[in-house]
C-alpha cells in the first residue's frame, strides 16, 4: 500500500467534511495545486492525458516525503521544542514509537512520514 493510499485510508475513518479537508492538507503543496491536481485528475479519468503526464502531475503537486534518520527527527523534535511525550501526541504515536526513532531502533513509515514531512517544511502548527 503506497503512503497516499494509507492516508487514504486514515481519512476516511474521519467525517467526510474533514476527510477532504485532512487528506488535501496532508497530499497537496498548497490549495493550488490540490486544484491543479484535481484537474487533471479528471482529465486522466476521461483518458484526455495518459498515465506518465499524470505522474508528473503527481509528482509537481503532492507534498514529498522524506526519509528521517534518527538525528533528523531528534533535531526536528527540538527544533519545536516540545518533549517526546508531546511530539507523539502530535504524530498520534506512543512516546515508546518516537523515542526509538530517535534512538535509531525503529524508523518510521507510511503516514508518519508524510506528517514528519510536513512539520519539517511548516512546522507542527501545520498538523494541528
Amino acid at each position: 500500500m503506497t503512503v497516499i493510499e494509507q492516508l487514504k485510508h486514515e481519512a476516511e475513518l474521519l467525517t467526510e467534511p474533514l476527510a477532504q479537508e485532512v487528506l488535501d492538507f496532508l497530499l497537496y503543496k498548497s490549495d493550488a495545486y490540490a486544484a491543479i491536481h484535481e484537474t487533471m485528475a479528471g482529465m486522466y479519468d476521461a483518458g484526455v492525458i495518459d498515465k506518465k503526464t499524470m505522474r508528473e502531475f503527481d509528482e509537481a503537486c503532492l507534498t514529498p516525503v522524506h526519509a528521517f534518520s534518527a538525528t533528523d527527527i531528534k533535531a526536528l523534535r527540538e527544533r519545536e521544542e516540545v518533549s517526546q511525550r508531546v511530539f507523539a501526541l502530535y504524530m498520534n504515536v506512543s512516546k515508546d514509537s518516537v523515542s526509538q526513532w530517535e534512538r535509531g531502533i525503529k524508523k518510521p513509515a507510511g503516514p508518519i512520514l508524510k506528517l514528519l514531512s510536513l512539520v519539517k517544511q511548516k512546522g507542527l502548527s501545520a498538523i494541528t
